[in-house]
């Protein structure tokens, strides 16, 4: 018997199937939409956005047992007779540990350190004051400290106010506290939120040279979770002014010159776990919390030894190369060499910002 050719169906899919396919497809892409959303606009952000103009980079000398006197001229700036005096001047919110670091490691050069600390999150939740609960733990500095209370907004029930315009009150509010702290024209001043900490001879060098710029950026090697973690040298937001009258405190793009290599951001760099649910419910960018599993304790802990991202998103690149480049986790480091002085002296204390101690209580 002679075998017939196949015949493919000519028929069309009747309009009620296709009606049908659509009502599955069209809720399936919905919700794809909202959960991936932001990966897929973060993916795509080369072909939309344009980066910032480039800083210039000022080379950054220092190596120790080096006189300031030439250290000052290798960057083309002269030597005072006097250092300057140093203000610190950080809004607050939980971080600690990273507190006593950051004062430790510039404590010798620092004159006053101003911080100020809010009763409500950016996102309008309530709040401890964890700064004066703890103030006994930072009685070495307590000659230097001026500490202040912002009274924040309790966000009503429903509301979708913006967290940045309370974080705009804040750090505004922060130039009053500055002032009563005793500042002078001439005097240095860091701005920077507490997780970004200028090394102690970055501060020693722009206090004891004339001739500084009087706005610039300082470059820090961004961490996350800990030490273990590098990332990148793309922190640049920390910043510090030769004090005038018109200085005004910010946390944004002020000028084109940057200091290279001139200290370390950590972030979410937390002993315990409830802090990072209380960092990812409270910073600015708390909308990221997609669901509610991003707060279980395991998941966050699984993260954090991988070095995976606590939001599951993507960097934030402005090219394709840098952003397949930063994909996936983050490689781990084994070293804690030009580490704060203060972590490697209380390496015990601080094994959670070390290698090998990305296990969380």
């Amino acid at each position: 018997m002679a075998l017939r050719p196949l015949r493919l169906s000519s028929r069309r899919t009747p309009p009620k199937f296709l009606f049908i396919g659509l009502l599955i497809l069209v809720p399936i892409c919905v919700i794809g939409s909202f959960i991936y959303g932001q990966k897929i606009s973060y993916f795509f952000r080369p072909l939309w956005d344009n980066p910032p103009s480039p800083f210039e980079h000022l080379p950054h000398y220092y190596a120790e047992n080096v006189s300031m006197d030439h250290l000052c001229r290798l960057h083309g700036w002269s030597l005072r007779s006097v250092p300057r005096r140093v203000f610190d001047a950080i809004i607050f919110s939980n971080e600690l540990d990273l507190l006593e670091i950051r004062w430790r490691e510039l404590h010798p050069y620092v004159t006053k350190f101003v911080i100020l600390e809010a009763n409500t999150t950016f996102t309008g939740i309530p709040k401890p004051l964890f700064f004066a609960a703890n103030r006994d733990r930072f009685s070495f500095a307590e000659g230097k400290i001026v500490h202040s209370v912002f009274p924040g907004r309790i966000a009503s029930y429903g509301s979708h106010e913006d967290p940045f315009v309370l974080e705009s009150q804040q750090r505004g509010a922060m130039n009053g506290l500055i002032r009563r702290a005793g500042i002078s024209s001439g005097d240095l001043l860091i701005m920077s939120d507490t997780d970004e900490i200028p090394s102690s001879h970055t501060v020693k060098l722009l206090q004891w040279c004339d001739e500084v710029p009087q706005v610039l950026h300082l470059e820090l090697r961004h961490y996350m979770y800990s030490f273990e973690f590098p990332v990148d040298y793309s922190s640049w937001r920390a910043t510090v002014h030769i004090y005038s009258p018109r200085t005004q405190y910010r946390h944004s793009r002020q000028t084109d010159l940057i200091l290279s290599d001139a200290g370390w951001h950590c972030s979410f760099c937390f002993r315990h776990l409830r802090e990072f649910v209380f960092k990812m419910t409270a910073y600015s960018h708390a909308d990221r919390v997609k669901h509610k599993d991003f707060l279980k304790y395991s998941r966050i802990q699984k993260l954090i030894c991988r070095g995976d991202d606590l939001f599951d998103m993507l960097p934030e690149e402005y090219t394709f190369q840098e952003l397949i480049k930063k994909m996936g986790p983050i490689t781990r480091s084994a070293s804690a060499v030009h580490l704060p002085a203060c972590l490697i002296e209380n390496a015990e204390k601080f094994q959670f910002l070390l290698p090998g101690g990305c296990v969380r209580s």
